[in-house]
């Protein structure tokens, strides 16, 4: 990607970028993004953008901008011109990109998605075609069993045998062995970092699948910048605004990364859906998160079942509420990291539509229309049939039949293996 700045992103980059060349402390007058932002929106009612306060007659602009933002301070932080040549000569020396909201290269599913929240200015390294492709966002805990580590590590290759893009934190544990199965396996990989990028972008490991094209190391904080659990947090939603879905591998209850980033994404955000893993030993946080309405993860067998059950998902949900400019962007864009068959699309009759208004957390509404369908079966079917009706996967299919045989609303006959609604001589039971 180029280096030679356009005016614009010069300009937010001396507004909002620390800009931190060797040990340099950063400038304690920079604009927080929501400063930034106020800016911004001031700059387009007035029809004015960023670069124009960079121009010899900027005075008048400045004042105008007294009301909310002090105009002496935006004088500082726009004489920092040496240092801004100074870092750029760093970051190329590093081959690290940087980018603005205003460069037609900045991801579209991060303006679209978090709109103002979405960061100023990213630092990077590696292909940037890689950040709007979609994919499954793989998270969890830091500190895991090798058990784990080698479950996380499958799933990367799986994601990259099905042609999907992996997203993730790039933290140690749980980040670091998804995206390893998907580099390894061929995979494309979007890693969103809360710190140490340019350490990133020079590591061994990570070269030669940077250079490749595979790989793609991005954060919206300071290629230099340490650890900041604020800025760790903070991130979260960017992993979750470049994918698909999400899988929560491992969480703690009610503290950590991985759970506020989940919790946030369920109740706030609702951005995609996000799946807890539904094998091995579970945990008190993935319970919790699962009540929060997180979907089991339905373990597909084949990466071809893989891309089954996200297409599925995508067309199921998209009636949630918070999530209709989400599947408009997904199911609109002309190139996706997979393409869906004609034949998983869901058809009208069969497919359960969900209420806008619904007040239900997402999973609970979507299992009410599912039970709301399967009740007036007529006929029994086996598990397949029924995935086949509603073009979900399998296992996700057999986890709501057996649920509403538990609930009593459907019942399950033997030899062979077949679901329909009670009989009349069942409820006189």
């Amino acid at each position: 990607m180029r280096m030679s700045l356009l005016p614009n992103t010069q300009a937010i980059l001396l507004l909002t970028a620390p800009l931190i060349a060797g040990h340099d402390e950063p400038s304690a007058d920079l604009l927080t993004p929501s400063e930034y932002s106020r800016l911004a929106r001031f700059l387009r009612e007035e029809q004015r953008q960023p670069a124009d306060l960079l121009a010899p007659d900027v005075q008048e602009l400045l004042q105008k901008c007294q009301c909310f933002i002090d105009s002496n301070r935006l004088k500082r932080l726009l004489a920092r011109g040496f240092l801004l040549s100074q870092v750029i000569e760093r970051w190329q020396t590093r081959a690290i990109w940087v980018m603005s909201r205003a460069d037609a290269e900045y991801p579209r599913r991060l303006k679209m998605r978090l709109k103002d929240d979405a960061p100023p200015v990213l630092y990077g390294c590696g292909e940037t075609a890689i950040m709007d492709k979609g994919g499954l966002a793989v998270v969890g805990s830091r500190h895991v069993d090798d058990v784990l580590l080698a479950y996380t590590e499958n799933i990367g290759q799986f994601v990259a045998k099905a042609g999907c893009t992996l997203v993730s934190g790039g933290a140690r544990g749980i980040d670091q062995a998804a995206m390893r199965g998907a580099l390894e396996a061929g995979g494309s990989v979007a890693g969103v970092l809360a710190d140490s990028l340019e350490r990133a972008a020079l590591n061994r490991e990570n070269r030669n699948f940077l250079m490749d094209g595979q790989l793609v190391l991005v954060s919206p904080y300071d290629p230099m910048a340490g650890f900041n659990v604020g800025h760790a947090m903070q991130r979260n939603k960017l992993i979750y605004a470049l994918a698909d879905s999400a899988l929560v591998v491992s969480s703690d209850y009610e503290k950590g990364g991985t759970w506020a980033g989940a919790v946030e994404q369920l109740q706030k955000l609702r951005l995609v859906p996000v799946y807890v893993r539904s094998n091995g030993e579970t945990s008190k946080g993935l319970e919790a998160l699962r009540r929060k309405g997180a979907l089991l993860w339905p373990n597909p067998e084949t990466p071809e079942a893989l891309v089954e059950t996200l297409a599925a998902e995508v067309s199921l949900r998209k009636g949630i509420p918070g999530q209709k400019e989400l599947f408009a962007s997904v199911c609109e864009e002309p190139k996706q990291a997979y393409e869906v068959p004609q034949s998983l699309l869901p058809i009208k009759d069969s497919c359960p539509q969900l209420s806008v208004e619904s007040p239900l957390a997402p999973a609970d509404e979507l299992l009410a229309k599912v039970r709301e369908l399967l009740g007036k079966m007529k006929t029994l079917k086996t598990d397949a049939e029924v995935a086949a009706d509603l073009h979900v996967s399998k296992s996700q299919a057999k986890e709501w039949l057996q649920r509403l045989v538990k609930e009593g609303v459907l019942e399950k006959h033997t030899k062979p293996a077949r679901y329909g609604p009670k009989s009349q001589r069942s409820l006189l039971e």
